[in-house]
Formats: structure tokens, C-alpha cells, sequence
């Protein structure tokens, strides 16, 4: 296994909350209907969502474009598996994109994510 590209990003969750309540259309830009879905079932919904922006970006820096060439990021889902492990899903044109720029229909991606108030952090690494 190769490793294509490193990523990580931290966010400040009250500057995050702040965001979003001074524009809601920005939720639906970012995040999946199923996180949006999940967030509302979520104690501190917040910090759940600062969670996943935080991987959202550190994916496409782990990429190399950052949020460009047509990926967006309610098309890259942070979601986890039945033990609670982060992972990962690409849908619509950015999954198309991304395996276009990664050369390979199958990649890894591995993504690790925290929190310490006021922040959340995510790492993220694709490997080829």
C-alpha cells in the first residue's frame, strides 16, 4: 500500500456554530441529508458536525485540491461503521473525480477524529 496524501484540519466549534447559524443554506452545502439526519440525534450537535467539517477538509487536502475541481463537500459523507470507527463515503461526481485524480478505482482511506473544546480535529490519509 501507497500513501497518496496526508491531511488535517482543525476547527475552532464555536466560530463553526456561529457560522452556521448566520446561514443555514451552508448546512446543505456541506453536509449529507444522512448527517444532517444524524446530527439532530446527536447531545451536542455541534461539535458532531465541527467533527465532520473538520475530515470533510482534511480529505481534500489529503487529495490535493482542497474543494475544487467540481468536489463538494455534501458529496464526501462522514459517517461510521457498527463499532463507531470513522470512515469515508464518496458519492455522486466527486466520487468520479476523486478516482479520476487518484488514477485507481480503489483506494483506502483511513480518517481519525477528535475533539478538546473549542476544537475538533480530523486526520486523514488515502492510500492507494
Amino acid at each position: 500500500m501507497k500513501i497518496f496524501g496526508i491531511g488535517i484540519d482543525i476547527v475552532n466549534i464555536n466560530r463553526f456554530k456561529t457560522s452556521l447559524k448566520k446561514n443555514r443554506k451552508i448546512q446543505l452545502r456541506i453536509f449529507s441529508k444522512h448527517e444532517l439526519i444524524l446530527s439532530k440525534k446527536k447531545f451536542n450537535k455541534d461539535l458532531f458536525l465541527a467533527k465532520r467539517f473538520a475530515a470533510k477538509e482534511a480529505f481534500s487536502k489529503a487529495l490535493g485540491t482542497g474543494i475544487s475541481k467540481g468536489i463538494n463537500f455534501n458529496e464526501i459523507v462522514v459517517t461510521n461503521n457498527t463499532k463507531g470507527k470513522p470512515k469515508i463515503l464518496l458519492s455522486g461526481k466527486s466520487n468520479k473525480i476523486v478516482q479520476k485524480i487518484l488514477k485507481k478505482k480503489k483506494f483506502k482511506v483511513f480518517i481519525s477524529l477528535s475533539d478538546d473544546k473549542p476544537s475538533a480535529v480530523a486526520i486523514v490519509i488515502i492510500a492507494l
